[in-house]
């Protein structure tokens, strides 16, 4: 016998000889052929589960003929897994009889006795339909996760400091491979547009990555968006759902702020990625999964060392390859390059003129310690082509007079009577000077900034670009 061999037939018939005669035809197609002579076993059967198909017999009682025992239970069986590819049996064939069945939602039907060959054409077909059912009901599932795009990914990595010669040099070596990658660096320094260039060079160029923002995802629902979950697993499961980890199979998954992933969730991400394989929420069989993991925080490197923070087996696991992103700072011959490219690319999004930089300006802008690095760089230029109505761009238009963060040490705070001076009622403007306390304050760790002020990641990176941070 030749061609594809699948994974698991359920034969359900009252007749010992029929079961025994399945089992021995059809153990060239399955690995496992189940037989069953009460239908209700066979359910439970595929509770813990699922077959590629189900030969059902249309009569069970003595006598029967009508098929009505085998209409109900072949109700039964779709009820538990609408994508069930059942062929019906019976001794009593007609017309009529395989019409009703296939309007009730078999598959195929054949007759007994059978011809062995007609049956195993029949059974053969009915399992690649259910192989294709499952792969386009997985290809939608993908298509649905990865449907919005992540932000930035329209961005290129450009930088030619000296400090990205290294980066670029880890990129083309690690990038053809398969290993894993961690990349650290501060919140703004293109940590996700490392991770696409990555994807790019790398032998699954041609399939999709997957991103995931772990600092994002709430903990009751951390298994549901990395595993999938089945329908009615939870109160708001209303479908079957892939997750981001099967939607990336035979692609890249970057996972995003690993730093900020609960120690207590951590095992959980350590198991699917070592066994190559995940069980959704409510399911009771795992989904293999073939993926290259590439991880990113701003934790710094000694947090992640620190057992009561981070599994080190964890971190071992994703950190093959380790790069270390500078900050804008330390990569000032990029700034202006990076200025170009940012002014060019808003210019005509909004349909303005591209400006003069004056050197003043140009000075100031290299000058700057950029805290937010390239995000608040780009921030600073998109708001500078919207708000700018001179023949050439100001220091102002890029925020840069407004006492942001000085290229050196900042001063010792003010005396009270000094701060009290300074006080100032303007909404806008203390609601500026909140974030940006609290964003130094946490070294601009994005989660622990946006807890200090009491909002979500998503409203901290709203105000952040709402005032050019």
């Amino acid at each position: 016998m030749t061609g594809k061999r699948f994974n698991r037939c359920i034969v359900v018939d009252d007749d010992e000889d029929i079961l025994l005669s399945a089992r021995l035809l059809l153990r060239d197609i399955f690995a496992d052929i189940a037989t069953f002579k009460a239908p209700e076993e066979a359910l439970a059967a595929m509770e813990a589960e699922l077959p590629d198909v189900v030969l059902l017999d249309a009569n069970f009682g003595r006598g029967a003929t009508d098929a009505q025992e085998g209409f109900h239970w072949l109700g039964e069986i779709l009820r538990r897994d609408a994508q069930a590819v059942v062929v019906m049996i019976t001794a009593h064939a007609g017309i009529g009889v395989a019409v009703d069945a296939m309007k009730r939602g078999a598959t195929d039907f054949v007759s007994k006795p059978w011809s062995n060959e007609r049956l195993l054409a029949t059974v053969r077909t009915a399992a690649a339909l259910r192989a294709s059912r499952a792969e386009v009901a997985t290809e939608r599932s993908k298509a649905a996760v990865v449907a919005a795009p992540a932000a930035g990914g329209e961005t290129p990595l450009l930088g030619n400091a000296p400090a990205m010669a290294r980066i670029w040099s880890l990129i083309e070596r690690a990038g053809p491979t398969d290993a894993n990658v961690l990349i650290l660096g501060e919140n703004g320094t293109g940590k996700e547009l490392v991770a696409r260039e990555l994807h790019r060079r790398s032998r699954r160029a041609e399939q999709i990555l997957v991103s995931v923002d772990l600092g994002a995802v709430s903990e009751n629902l951390f298994e549901s968006e990395l595993f999938g979950h089945m329908k009615g697993a939870f109160t708001d499961a209303r479908a079957d759902r892939i997750g981001r980890m099967q939607a990336a199979d035979r692609g890249t998954l970057f996972l995003d702020e690993i730093g900020n992933m609960p120690l207590h969730l951590q095992p959980k991400l350590l198991t699917a990625l070592e066994q190559r394989q995940v069980v959704p929420v409510g399911a009771n069989r795992p989904v293999k999964i073939d993926i290259r993991v590439i991880a990113a925080t701003n934790c710094p490197p000694d947090q992640l060392a620190d057992e009561s923070r981070f599994r080190q087996d964890l971190l071992f696991r994703l950190n093959t390859v380790e790069l270390h992103l500078p900050p804008l700072r330390e990569r000032r011959e990029d700034i202006l390059p990076l200025t170009a490219h940012f002014i060019a690319q808003y210019a005509k999004k909004y349909g303005k003129p591209v400006r003069e930089l004056p050197d003043e300006v140009a000075r100031a802008l290299t000058g700057y310690d950029w805290p937010g690095n390239v995000r608040a760089l780009r921030h600073a230029c998109e708001r500078a082509v919207i708000l700018s109505d001179g023949a050439a761009f100001t220091a102002d238009d890029f925020s840069l007079s407004r006492g942001l963060a000085p290229s050196r040490p900042a001063a010792p705070a003010p005396a009270p009577e000094a701060a009290a001076v300074r006080h100032d009622l303007n909404l806008e403007r203390a609601e500026k000077q909140m974030v940006e306390e609290a964003l130094r304050k946490h070294s601009y760790n994005i989660s622990l900034a946006a807890a200090e002020l009491g909002l979500t990641r998503a409203s901290l990176y709203r105000r952040m670009e709402k005032h050019g941070l």
